[in-house]
């Protein structure tokens, strides 16, 4: 069989990449994973996206079960490997030369592990639990090499990829100074359930936690605003709020989108190498350069916020260990301090290697719902989230992820994410609960993640 080659064509490079985007957006299936360049924590790699091939496996419905689910990533890898199953690795390494790529929500996880899914209050539209495509080019930015390029598969046809580079080498180098007309908030951003829920949820999990059912539970609280227009004008607000190096804006149909400002990773694979960085603990940025010091110290020196980190690096060790060869797994950072636009977190990693036979789809699956996002034991945590939240979670706390066609898979947690539905804005907030954590400061936290998203939206927009 003959190698398949790929086509690297120059293209003028942006630091700020939206300019590129701006070029793709309006294409069907547009998706750009943004490493938040220039703000200072962004990472390396733009990813971007379009044009989807037509006969990619579609995602079950909402009210799939377990098996429904398996058997579409099993029908996702056979579709990889119809398509891109002898791709060697890239020379010199690139994150994506087309492949899969899309997003996995928090319900599918939820029916992989046997677990009731709430329904969607009346009269509003879920969006799709899960939409994964297939694409044959990309556009990828290298902010340490500066460099940006057309990524096109064989199989693009010539006329096709001579449309993109044209399109791609006039767009601006520039952003433009103020943000066009187009997107509007029609109310402010509201609770889906008030304070006094948040408590007696709070208090239910306690219940739960001593009576040892279980020892950690992340709980979430959602908040809407109607909207409308097109939701590109809102994620560009947002990154310039909260930029994170595991951002996307994933276009649904019509004028929905996926907003995420994620600065955590799920799971990446390299060659075998597979690493998990999961985020547990929080405290607020200050604009006061003592105070700021003051609440990463404290985040740095709570004993709660690392024993709740700790608890998760073991659930994690556990889900890694069903794919990866034994004695492989190894915590190599415990609680290291990183700092984000908005808040501070103790983050941890953990890294293994795949075992021979095992596939980058049996890992996310076998791993998935994160369990930073969801608590320990992971299944019982999941069905306490299930009775007490009583609506979806939707993408939030799901996954964004690729899977390159020469092997190489990243993903991210989706916290800090917001979804344009039908008209609404959705977003959510949450953190974990265990035995010594406190209502209020609990309640706080879930307003600190997103507070200065949802009020920098209210006030461009509203």
């Amino acid at each position: 069989m003959t190698t398949p080659r790929l086509q690297l064509d120059e293209i003028p490079y942006r630091e700020d990449a939206s300019t590129l985007f701006e070029t793709l957006r309006q294409r069907p299936g547009a998706a750009w994973l943004d490493s938040a360049q220039p703000a200072a924590s962004g990472g390396r790699y733009d990813i971007m996206v379009a044009d989807p091939m037509p006969d990619c496996p579609r995602a079950p419905a909402a009210n799939a079960q377990a098996a429904a689910w398996r058997s579409w990533l099993e029908d996702l890898k056979a579709f990889h490997s119809q398509h891109w199953g002898n791709y060697p690795p890239t020379d010199p390494p690139l994150p994506f030369c087309g492949g899969l790529l899309g997003y996995l929500g928090y319900e599918a996880g939820s029916a992989l592990e046997g677990v009731a899914v709430p329904c969607q209050a009346p009269g509003e539209v879920a969006a799709p639990v899960a939409q994964v495509q297939g694409y044959r080019w990309c556009v990828v930015q290298d902010h340490l090499l500066r460099r940006a390029l057309l990524v096109s598969q064989s199989a693009l046809p010539a006329s096709e990829k001579a449309g993109l580079l044209r399109a791609l080498q006039a767009a601006p180098t520039q952003p433009p100074r103020a943000l066009a007309p187009g997107f509007a908030l029609q109310r402010r951003f509201e609770p889906t359930r008030n304070r006094q829920w948040y408590r007696q949820a709070f208090e239910r999990i306690q219940d739960y936690i001593h009576a040892g059912d279980c020892y950690q539970v992340n709980l979430a609280q959602r908040f809407t605003a109607a909207c409308e227009g097109d939701p590109w004008l809102a994620y560009q607000t947002l990154r310039r709020v909260a930029a994170a190096p595991f951002s996307a804006f994933i276009s649904l149909d019509q004028q929905d989108a996926l907003l995420c400002l994620s600065p955590e990773r799920f799971l990446s694979l390299q060659r075998h190498q597979v690493e998990t960085r999961p985020i547990k603990g929080t405290r607020p940025r200050h604009p006061d350069a003592a105070e700021d010091l003051r609440s990463a110290q404290s985040l740095k020196n709570s004993t709660k916020d690392r024993a709740e980190n700790l608890m998760i690096v073991d659930l994690l060790r556990n889900d890694l260990g069903r794919n990866c060869l034994p004695g492989s797994i190894r915590v190599d950072a415990l609680f290291a301090l990183e700092s984000y636009p908005t808040v501070h977190h103790l983050v941890s990693t953990i890294r293994g290697e795949l075992a021979p036979g095992r596939h980058a789809l049996d890992l996310l699956r076998d791993s998935f719902p994160g369990g930073s996002i969801t608590g320990a034991p992971k299944h019982r945590a999941m069905q306490i989230i299930a009775e007490l939240e009583a609506c979806p979670r939707e993408a939030y706390c799901g996954s964004v992820f690729y899977l390159s066609a020469d092997g190489r898979m990243d993903s991210n947690i989706a916290i800090r994410s917001l979804l344009c539905q039908d008209g609404e804005l959705r977003c959510w907030g949450g953190g974990g609960i265990v035995a010594d954590s406190q209502a209020d400061a609990e309640y706080q936290e879930t307003l600190d993640k997103v507070g200065r998203l949802l009020a920098a939206l209210e006030e461009r927009f509203l």
